[in-house]
């Protein structure tokens, strides 16, 4: 009886560190792979000749700025909708589309856009639609294809445009991850700004000269989910030092 009552003993003490040990793994495992940030988080990563670079946990269609740059790829049938596409709560190209109800949708299945690499598209949405002004679509051509070094001329696209249009702040959507295609957040982050301030560089050049006027932009606010924003964070520093150092 007594080496039953040790052996019980000895079964519960082990039951219960294994039970401390499991639930200290997962608050470690928690705290140390779990990055989420919250809705409406934002950061200054740092500034680039004067321009602010903001990060913000936000959707393109809620994201208030004067110009919001969204990139599709190439239409298949349903492609923002189903796996591999993120769930439609977390997929800020489904609420961009219903908040336009489906005019983007309808756009790419007819061809009208048809988001070929760097192909772009300006649209002025119903005033109380989107939170920015304006909306720039910018094409990511065929998902099979897609490689992150496309984002370098994506960034200089989307700069050259908002420059074009006189906005001085626009936010950028990179919306790859929506679309279900496993890229590297942090490359990506980086090579959008180093597109976007090689060409603000470039027309800074040719102002100099008197080739080319703008309005100076006082922020570029880069969104992003809040699964992938401090990923995204660390290229877009990295990015911003590189540029800082040229």
């Amino acid at each position: 009886m007594k080496n039953t009552t040790i052996f019980s003993n000895y079964r519960l003490r082990t039951s219960i560190l294994t039970l401390l040990i499991t639930i200290l793994f997962a608050g470690f495992t928690n705290n140390a792979f779990a990055q989420t940030a919250a809705l409406g988080s934002t950061t200054t990563w740092g500034k680039v000749d004067g321009v602010a670079v903001n990060g913000l946990v936000q959707g393109p269609s809620a994201a208030e700025a004067e110009l919001q740059v969204a990139c599709v790829f190439e239409y298949t049938e349903g492609d923002i909708f189903n796996p591999p596409a993120l769930p439609a709560n977390l997929n800020g190209m489904v609420h961009l589309d219903d908040a336009l109800k489906g005019i983007i949708t309808e756009l790419r299945k007819s061809g009208k856009f048809q988001g070929h690499a760097l192909e772009t598209l300006l649209i002025t949405p119903p005033k109380g639609t989107l939170a920015s002004k304006q909306l720039l679509l910018i094409g990511l051509g065929d998902r099979t294809k897609f490689t992150p070094d496309l984002m370098i001329s994506v960034g200089s696209t989307a700069m050259r445009e908002a420059l074009r249009l006189g906005v001085s702040n626009y936010s950028f959507a990179s919306d790859i991850k929506d679309a279900g295609i496993d890229s590297p957040t942090a490359l990506v982050a980086a090579n959008v700004v180093l597109g976007s301030f090689e060409a603000y560089r470039t027309q800074a050049f040719l102002k100099d000269k008197k080739l080319a006027d703008y309005k100076p932009l006082t922020k570029v606010i880069l969104l992003a989910g809040p699964a992938f924003y401090n990923v995204a964070g660390e290229g877009i520093k990295d990015a911003i030092s590189k540029l800082n150092t040229k």
